[in-house]
C-alpha cells in the first residue's frame, strides 16, 4: 500500500521541517510539495529535505489563492505518477496521527478501497502566546471550547474536517482540502480512525505573516471572492486597522485561563507531537504594551458583542419566520382537514343513498321475477287446455 501526501506551502519555515519529518516517520511514502514563492527560508529547507526523503519539490510563485487547482494537479499525479493507493492533501500546520494504530500508514492499510473518500476530524491545538517559535512544546492542548465560546474571542468555529481519498485519476480537490470529487462510500470506525492535530497560530510573527499573505492573495484574485465572514479576510481587516495583535492575544490563552480551562475540561493535554522532539524554532516571549492592548481588547470584545447580537437577532428572525411558516402551514392543514371531513360526510351520505336505492332495486327485481313466473304458468295452462280441446 502506497501512501502519498500533497501539500502547497508558503512561508512556513518555522514548522515545515517538523511537519515533513513527522509524516515520513508515520509511514508516508512520498510527499509532493509545491512551494508558493516562499521568502522566509522555506524553499531552502524543502530542498534539503528532498535530498534526504522521497520529496518531489515543485514551484508555483503566483500568489492568487490557486490552492484548489494546484492540489488537484498533485492529487492526480500522486496516482498517475507515484502509484498512490491513498492520498492525503495536507497543510503545513497539520500533523496527522492515528488513534490506535502504530502509524497512519498502518491505519490506511486496514481501509478498503471501497471507502472511496472520507472525512478526517481536525483538532485545533492551543496554548500560551509567543512572539516567535514553532510552539510544538507550548501548544499542547486540544481546544474543546464550544462554538459560542470561540465566537466570543473572534473565532467563527473550529477547523473543518479534511478529506482523504483513494488514488484515482480525474479527482478534484476543493479549496482548503475539505472536500473531493470522489464520493464517500464508508468511513473507518472510531477505533480504526485517524485525526489531525492542527497548529494554526503558532506565534505572533507567524500569524501576522499568514494573515497578510492570505489577504493580499485574495486581493490579487478578484474572481475568487471569499464570503464576508471568511476568517482570513476578517483578520486581514484587523491587520490593516492595527488590531491584529489584540486579536492574536484574545484567541491565545493566559496562564490563568489555561488553568481554569483545564479544570473545566475545555483544554485537554495532547503531548504526542511534543514527545517526538521534532526540529523546531525556539520560542521568544511576546512583549507588548499592556495598557494599549487592554483598550484594543475591549474594542474587539465590543465588536464581537455586536456581531453576536446581530447573530442572535438573525437567529430570532429565523425562528420567527419558521414559527410563522409552521403556524401558516398548521392553519392550511386544519382547513384541508375540515374540507376532507366535509367531503367524507358527503360521501357517507351518498353511500347510504346508494345502499337504499340498491335495496329498492333488488325488491323491484324480485317483484318482476314473481309476476313473470305467474304469466308463464298462465300461458302454459292455456296452451294445454287448447290441446285437450
Amino acid at each position: 500500500m502506497r501512501l502519498v501526501m500533497t501539500m502547497m506551502v508558503r512561508d512556513e519555515a518555522d514548522v515545515i521541517e517538523a511537519m515533513v519529518e513527522h509524516h515520513f516517520a508515520q509511514g508516508v511514502d512520498t510527499m509532493l510539495i509545491t512551494d508558493n514563492g516562499s521568502i522566509d527560508g522555506t524553499t531552502e529547507i524543502l530542498e534539503r529535505l528532498a535530498s534526504a526523503h522521497d520529496v518531489v519539490l515543485m514551484h508555483d510563485p503566483v500568489h492568487a489563492k490557486q490552492q484548489s487547482s494546484c492540489v488537484t494537479r498533485m492529487a492526480n499525479e500522486a496516482y498517475t505518477e507515484h502509484g498512490a493507493d491513498w492520498v492525503i492533501n495536507a497543510d503545513a500546520d497539520e500533523f496527522w496521527v492515528p488513534r490506535a494504530h502504530d502509524s497512519i500508514h498502518a491505519a490506511f492499510e486496514t481501509y478498503p478501497r471501497e471507502f472511496g473518500a472520507f472525512e478526517v476530524h481536525v483538532e485545533d491545538m492551543t496554548g500560551l502566546p509567543a512572539a516567535r517559535g514553532t510552539g510544538l512544546e507550548r501548544l499542547i492542548y486540544r481546544d474543546l471550547r464550544s462554538t459560542a465560546m470561540l465566537r466570543g474571542v473572534g473565532l467563527r468555529d473550529h477547523s473543518a474536517a479534511d478529506a482523504v481519498h483513494i488514488g484515482a485519476s480525474g479527482v478534484v480537490v476543493a479549496q482548503g482540502n475539505h472536500a473531493v470529487s470522489i464520493p464517500s462510500c464508508g468511513t473507518p470506525s472510531a477505533a480504526e480512525s485517524i485525526e489531525v492535530l492542527h497548529f494554526p497560530w503558532r506565534s505572533w510573527d507567524q500569524f501576522r505573516r499568514k494573515v497578510e499573505n492570505a489577504g493580499k492573495a485574495y486581493e490579487s484574485s478578484p474572481d475568487l471572492v471569499p464570503s464576508p465572514n471568511h476568517h482570513g479576510m476578517r483578520d486581514y481587516r484587523l491587520l490593516k486597522e492595527g488590531r491584529l495583535l489584540a486579536s492574536y492575544l484574545l484567541r491565545s490563552l493566559t496562564p490563568a485561563q489555561l488553568d481554569a480551562g483545564i479544570a473545566d475540561g475545555l483544554y485537554v493535554e495532547e503531548t504526542r507531537i511534543r514527545a517526538e522532539k521534532l526540529p523546531q524554532q525556539a520560542d521568544d516571549e511576546l512583549e507588548y504594551d499592556a495598557s494599549e492592548m487592554v483598550d484594543l481588547l475591549r474594542g474587539l470584545a465590543a465588536t464581537q458583542g455586536e456581531r453576536l447580537a446581530a447573530t442572535a437577532a438573525d437567529a430570532d428572525q429565523r425562528f420567527a419566520d419558521a414559527k410563522a411558516y409552521i403556524e401558516g402551514a398548521g392553519r392550511e392543514w386544519q382547513a384541508e382537514r375540515e374540507a376532507l371531513h366535509e367531503r367524507a360526510d358527503r360521501l357517507a351520505q351518498r353511500v347510504e343513498q346508494l345502499s337504499d336505492e340498491l335495496v329498492a332495486t333488488r325488491a323491484a327485481l324480485e317483484g318482476l321475477r314473481g309476476r313473470r313466473s305467474v304469466r308463464i304458468v298462465d300461458a302454459v295452462n292455456r296452451v294445454a287446455t287448447r290441446r285437450r280441446a
